[in-house]
């Protein structure tokens, strides 16, 4: 009877605690005023108890019954913040502007989260509005990375520059500048901004493997192959247009061997691609294994029989081999070619040319 009696009374303190609890909400939700400082309250008691979700709810409540009050909005703008509801904190930012707090701090964050939300006029809005409140805030990065994705390059590049004397340990400042010029075709300058940038962050290898495409593109070949090798080094991933690149450059330079036998690596995975299989008959050809090279234009030609220019060029290694019989055999085999597809007369052209 004892253990009933006592939890009875258990259970009317706690009904009873309920109950005040409910009623000192329910008054306070009587009054706009009242009920806005009531659910701020205790959403700072949250936020102190390291409960940021539920301080939020709090704040969003106070805010209902009192909008234009900066104090909630600035507390409702953190809370967001620290949640990472990043759209909602910009809103509760620009809010506080709009509310007289347009102060160089809260234009810093408008400036971030607009950038991190890659809303980029807004960037810019915002990028002037902060140097206008405080001329020492820096935000050259800013408008050079918005006008890089943009494609104004000419804008990049003026306030990269900048950047890069605000900020010149940042290695993505001169990474930028250097692509806004390789974008431009401009390889020659972007090779040095490259350079700097891997000085700086020598563990980014997708920067290096750019730079031996760049390379590549300047037909520097030995620092095209120089720079892939790096690229792989640094935990580039080695995938197939990355082993084709390096297989390329390895033929560039002349190292046949390394470079067939990488590109004979991706054949086992596309044992038909036409423009492989091409690639390693073509430098075959030019290095003077004319039977190697007739090897893989036959392969091409065990794929498509309609492929005539693999077929003239089997002749003309007929032709290379030397001999009576292969050069008769050679000349048969390119004049067929030419009969079936016309246009490769201007190939045999060319060859003649070459050989003069």
């Amino acid at each position: 009877m004892l253990r009933i009696i006592l939890s009875f009374s258990l259970i009317l303190t706690i009904s009873s605690a309920w109950s005040q609890n409910s009623i000192t909400e329910i008054k306070a939700l009587n009054t706009g005023v009242d009920s806005a400082d009531y659910f701020f309250q205790k959403g700072l008691v949250e936020k102190q108890n390291g409960r940021r979700l539920e301080s939020l709810k709090n704040f969003e409540k106070a805010e209902h019954y009192n909008p234009n009050s900066k104090e909630i909005t600035t507390e409702l703008a953190s809370a967001y913040l620290d949640l990472r509801r990043y759209g909602h904190a910009r809103e509760s930012f620009k809010k506080l502007v709009s509310l007289g707090e347009a102060t160089p701090a809260n234009y810093k964050q408008l400036l971030n989260l607009s950038f991190q939300l890659k809303q980029n006029e807004d960037v810019l809005q915002y990028a002037d509005k902060l140097k206008k409140s405080d001329p020492s805030e820096k935000v050259s990065y800013y408008i050079g990375r918005v006008n890089y994705d943009l494609d104004n390059y000419g804008e990049a590049i003026k306030h990269l520059t900048e950047a890069a004397k605000e900020d010149p340990g940042n290695a993505e400042i001169p990474y930028l500048i250097g692509h806004s010029y390789a974008d431009m075709m401009n390889y020659k300058l972007a090779v040095p901004f490259f350079q700097k940038a891997i000085a700086l962050k020598p563990t980014e290898g997708y920067w290096i493997y750019e730079l031996g495409l760049i390379c590549y593109a300047m037909h520097d070949d030995k620092n095209s192959l120089k720079y892939i090798l790096e690229a792989g080094e640094k935990g580039y991933k080695r995938d197939n247009d990355y082993l084709e690149n390096l297989g390329i450059a390895y033929l560039n330079v002349g190292d046949l061997d390394a470079g067939v036998k990488i590109l004979n690596e991706i054949l086992i995975k596309r044992p038909s691609d036409m423009n492989l299989l091409n690639m390693i008959a073509e430098a075959y050809y030019f290095k003077g294994k004319y039977q190697d090279a007739m090897d893989y234009w036959d392969k091409i030609l065990g794929y498509d029989k309609t492929n005539y220019s693999a077929l003239y060029m089997i002749g003309m290694c007929y032709q290379k081999k030397g001999g009576k019989e292969n050069m008769e055999k050679g000349t048969r085999l390119c004049d067929t070619a030419i009969q079936m597809d016309p246009s490769l007369g201007s190939l045999r052209q060319k060859k003649m040319m070459a050989g003069m």
